[in-house]
């Protein structure tokens, strides 16, 4: 197969690149791995590690923050020395040993593989996302479609893995609930593997192609090794959350400083619309802060405080609570994009900035109900399974506005240069956003081990109508400060 100019990639006809697909295809295996895990590692804490529920939300806000705290040094490493190719290669390896050493001793050996998942997801995510932004010309309005099909993909492994794999653990067997990710991931590999000429140039390293071969092999090989060399602190900082603290407070500034070192080179114009960048980073962080609580609060709350059954279907309460969103998100993506289109023909379609707000305010109307769940609750403090679906129902059409769109934003706003930078400094936002979500649902559970489930979701619905009203808040403000963010955009909408 020879491999195609970047030039003809980009002259596809009709809606979408082949490329797309087979990003598609490779992505959403790993984020089967993704949300799997996700759904997983508060409730096997909890059952498996006898945690305490405060000790297990701290716990999984510090294992998520590095997943996504990673993304951001991956994205730095694949737009200096190893192109996004060869950082999807690397990260899916290491997800796969990772999958492969715990699923040896669950209990034993699950912060080891925990820290081969953190580095190997930082490679694979942020780069992969970037490349499908260069499959577009610039101003290609096909773009962000192609952005909505790639989340659709996304979403579909989200909603298999949260699905199957935390039950598999609770019913079946914990070993082949991690081992699902050693394997599922090598299909993905395999997948761009055989699919990795059509990409012609895009992904391949930056170095200069005049660099001596043996100096760049030094550079790759170093960066291979220093990724493994981090296992050490990396398990030092996720089991005691005290470093994680530590880290979080050092990262952000840091992250922030390397980016303006590197905005001195741009243009004004390139760097307002980097400025409108950092506005959607920000306020993502308490998006994910709030939604994040799927993972940790609300894995609990399914745990503990959920009828098992759905319109009279037996159904596990966290199976549900994993892959409800993900359902809800195939099935409406698509509509929510006519929607806009429909809007588009007719001059009426918000701008990102009211996007990104309806997206807070759809999210705060979901924590209301979820804050609601209390009123049908029985004396045991279980409550009803569809009110908890609804509610994921309303925040899925709140993700719908803020997350492909941001997305497609990143690669919109970013010069190519630092776009795989960029990318992960999105989602590095999300890594404070989970580290966040950890701190804010040790403090919605008790502190009493003894305390009944009634007492436990008095505090959880507290807790989420407090969100509620913070995110309504948030979305307000966007709204209110559109006209100034549109204007540091300048021809991006």
């Amino acid at each position: 197969m020879t491999s195609p100019s970047l030039q003809e990639i980009r002259d596809f006809k009709g809606t979408y690149p082949k490329q797309l697909y087979y990003l598609f295809g490779t992505e959403m295996w790993e984020r089967f791995c993704f949300y799997g895990l996700r759904g997983m590692l508060v409730v096997f804490m909890a059952t498996q590690m006898a945690m305490p529920e405060k000790q297990a939300n701290l716990q999984y806000g510090a294992i998520q923050a590095f997943v996504y705290a990673f993304t951001f040094i991956g994205g730095v490493f694949a737009d200096k020395i190893l192109g996004f190719q060869k950082s999807l290669f690397w990260g899916a390896t290491l997800m796969i040993i990772g999958g492969f050493v715990i699923a040896a001793a669950p209990t034993e050996f699950f912060y080891i593989g925990i820290c081969f998942n953190i580095i190997g997801t930082g490679f694979f995510k942020p780069n992969i996302s970037t490349m499908v932004g260069q499959l577009y010309h610039e101003g290609d309005h096909r773009r962000d479609a192609g952005f909505g099909l790639f989340y659709m993909g996304i979403n579909l492994g989200a909603f298999l893995g949260g699905l199957l794999m935390v039950w598999i653990g609770k019913e079946y067997s914990w070993r082949w609930a991690f081992a699902l990710v050693g394997i599922v991931m090598i299909i993905s590999l395999i997948n761009f593997a055989f699919r990795r000429k059509s990409f012609g140039p895009i992904g391949l390293s930056p170095l200069h192609p005049d660099m001596p071969a043996g100096k760049r092999r030094f550079y790759e090989v170093a960066v291979y090794l220093g990724s493994l060399i981090t296992i050490p602190a990396i398990y030092m900082m996720v089991t005691n959350t005290d470093y994680t603290d530590l880290f979080m407070y050092i990262v952000g500034p840091v992250t922030l400083i390397y980016l303006m070192w590197e905005m001195r080179t741009f243009s004004r114009a390139e760097n307002m619309k980097l400025a409108a960048a950092l506005v959607f980073i920000i306020f993502s962080i308490f998006f994910w802060a709030f939604f994040e609580q799927s993972g940790g609060s609300l894995s609990l709350f399914a745990l503990n405080n959920l009828h098992p059954t759905l319109f009279g279907i037996t159904m596990d309460p966290n199976s549900v609570n994993n892959a409800a969103n993900s359902l809800f998100v195939i099935a409406f993506s698509a509509l929510v994009g006519l929607l806009w289109l429909w809007l588009s023909k007719r001059k009426a379609e918000p701008n990102s900035v009211v996007k990104f707000g309806l997206g807070f305010l759809l999210l705060g109307a979901g924590f209301y109900i979820f804050k609601s769940t209390l009123g049908f609750a029985n004396k045991d403090g279980l409550t009803s399974m569809e009110i908890f679906t609804l509610a994921w129902f309303v925040i899925t059409f709140g993700e719908l506005c803020l997350s492909p769109i941001g997305l497609s934003l990143m690669t919109k706003l970013s010069p190519v240069r630092i776009q795989g930078l960029m990318m992960g400094m999105w989602f590095l936002a999300s890594a404070y956003g989970q580290y966040a979500a950890g701190l804010l649902g040790a403090d919605m559970s008790t502190a009493d081990p003894n305390a009944s489930n009634l007492d436990k979701l008095r505090s959880y619905t507290e807790g989420y109508g407090q969100l509620g009203l913070y995110a309504l808040i948030a979305g307000v403000v966007l709204v209110v400060i559109s006209p100034f963010v549109r204007k540091l955009m300048r021809e991006v909408n």
